[in-house]
């Protein structure tokens, strides 16, 4: 089988873009997908998405992690699915796709600058230094004083398969306050490993660090691959609207390759 991709990364989260509007790659299995993802072995990337139609939508955006299996939402991704679509003639400027976790709505503020409209999230668990909630995907948001000291990878990889989250897994984000801004990095199920950066990640990151005051708030993030940015009303501790995940969405390459 023949397979025609674009590569996409938002902030360094990459991503590999099938267009499935005529069902060809419906049947992929999760080992191919997975030696899709292999960085030494395929194309390499951190996920795999496929555009597909839908009924009551611009299209439908159906993700995959690293490790070939159906994930959740994906806010680089979905982001990144945007700006494929609009170089397809798809989209113009503003879109309304379908993900896992429903609707969303998006913005193409310029060529490879993409705003997504994320769910609202109504609720989240706080501990001393740790917090838990879903944006999309499940997120654990830890504080730490020196993130570039953090093994993230060991210590992400403990986290997600302590007894609680063994099953199902989670994403762990360590988290850092700069002066003006965040610092973030993120272990990411699926993919098993550090990632550049994570949408649903550092939109987690930022709900929970949001000050006593419920209000609006614009939260400038820093990650290892680059800058985004969450806007967001916080309405009280455990619930929070119009939540937007803002950055860059570039095109990588296109090419094809061979499976068996």
């Amino acid at each position: 089988m023949t397979i025609y991709f674009k590569k996409y990364q938002g902030a360094g989260n990459d991503f590999i873009i099938l267009d499935n509007r005529d069902g060809q790659y419906s049947n992929l299995t999760q080992k191919q997908i997975l030696i899709l993802c292999n960085r030494h072995f395929g194309v390499g990337a951190d996920g795999l998405m496929m555009l597909n139609n839908h009924d009551e939508a611009a299209f439908e955006m159906k993700y995959f992690n690293a490790d070939g299996k159906a994930g959740s939402m994906c806010g680089n991704g979905g982001r990144c699915i945007v700006a494929f679509a609009h170089t397809m003639g798809l989209v113009k400027d503003k879109v309304s796709f379908m993900a896992y976790d429903g609707l969303h709505e998006a913005v193409l503020v310029k060529d490879d600058w993409v705003e997504l409209k994320m769910s609202d999230v109504n609720g989240a668990e706080f501990g001393d230094d740790f917090a838990i909630l879903d944006t999309g995907s499940p997120h654990y948001v830890k504080y730490v004083e020196h993130l570039g000291d953090v093994d993230v990878v060991q210590e992400g990889r403990k986290i997600r398969n302590s007894g609680r989250f063994r099953k199902e897994g989670i994403n762990v984000n360590f988290v850092e306050y700069g002066t003006d801004h965040l610092l973030v990095r993120t272990y990411e199920r699926g993919v098993e490993d550090e990632t550049k950066a994570c949408g649903t990640g550092v939109t987690a990151a930022a709900l929970v660090v949001a000050g006593n005051q419920n209000t609006a708030y614009q939260i400038p993030v820093a990650t290892n691959g680059g800058n985004l940015e969450v806007r967001f009303d916080k309405i009280d501790q455990k619930h929070y609207k119009n939540i937007w995940l803002c950055g860059p969405a570039e095109f990588v390459f296109e090419g094809e390759i061979e499976l068996k």
